[in-house]
């Protein structure tokens, strides 16, 4: 299974009946809300809506916190995904966004038929590609509700604790998605009562850096991989990413995975929960 696809390949099997099209897109600021106006708006003919709070561990304080197998399965059903669907997610973002994250969430729990649409839908729209204000319905037989089964894959996502004792026994790589000004604590966090700085030990690559500027699509495998030795990371060793609220934080991953790394986990509570916790360590600068 491709982990991108092109605009022009899903063009060509828009009426395949074993694929699923979701729309996972996210903002920073404007949240689900705005994604889910857009959406309605316009979106690739067949896309549902991917709503990261629903698909979400809501017993949680921390906002779109990581669900549980049961959580995931019940929802993925709810979109008329099953086992046997291949997944195409893509989002507003070029895919570095919540389209990572849906990706990264349909592969921890088991289901592997997953790709990301290369270019998202800013590409697919800038290509003249059909778009639609119809929103699929339970009596069109490829939305109906279906049985997902889903099993966490161990070691996708690890604790503030785990991270905590790597602070001072290094045992992974922690990679974070963040701009520089924020990671650097130049410039202020864009959520209320979060310190300024980063992870200490931690390293930065911001997600945009993952996509190519001319083409606006991924950095191809070679590029990727010398962005994260760039970065001072060792991809064959072991690495957790992280960011702000835990979804760029999966465009990290992705990228890992397209350079050769298939085991990345992430870090789910990332900034969020690190930096409202006056008793963690922080450090500021490069």
């Amino acid at each position: 299974m491709h982990t991108l696809v092109t605009t022009a390949w899903l063009a060509e099997h828009l009426q395949d009946p074993n694929l699923r099209i979701i729309d996972a897109s996210y903002f920073l600021q404007g949240g689900v809300e705005k994604a889910q106006a857009l959406y309605n708006e316009s979106h690739i003919p067949g896309a549902r809506f991917f709503d990261i709070e629903v698909f979400a561990d809501t017993s949680k304080t921390k906002p779109h916190a990581f669900p549980t197998a049961a959580i995931f399965a019940a929802n993925a059903g709810k979109l008329g995904i099953g086992n046997q669907h291949h997944v195409v997610v893509y989002d507003r973002l070029g895919g570095t966004c919540a389209a990572a994250r849906a990706w990264f969430m349909f592969r921890a729990f088991g289901h592997d038929r997953v790709s990301l649409l290369d270019g998202g839908l800013d590409k697919w729209s800038a290509e003249h590609r059909p778009l639609t204000s119809d929103i699929p319905t339970h009596v069109i037989p490829t939305f109906a509700p279906t049985a997902f089964s889903a099993r966490a894959v161990p070691g996708r996502v690890v604790g503030k604790d785990a991270v905590f004792v790597n602070t001072r026994a290094p045992a992974f790589q922690v990679l974070d998605a963040r701009s520089k000004g924020r990671f650097e604590g130049a410039a202020p966090e864009p959520r209320p009562g979060l310190a300024s700085g980063h992870i200490p030990g931690s390293r930065n690559l911001p997600s945009a850096d993952l996509i190519d500027a001319a083409s606006s699509t991924w950095k191809d495998p070679t590029a990727l991989g010398k962005s994260f030795a760039d970065a001072g990371i060792d991809l064959s060793k072991p690495l957790v990413t992280t960011c702000g609220s835990g979804v760029t934080a999966c465009a990290l991953a992705l990228g890992a995975y397209i350079a050769g790394k298939t085991d990345a986990a992430i870090y789910d509570g990332s900034w969020v929960e690190w930096g409202t916790d006056t008793t963690l360590p922080v450090e500021t600068g490069a």
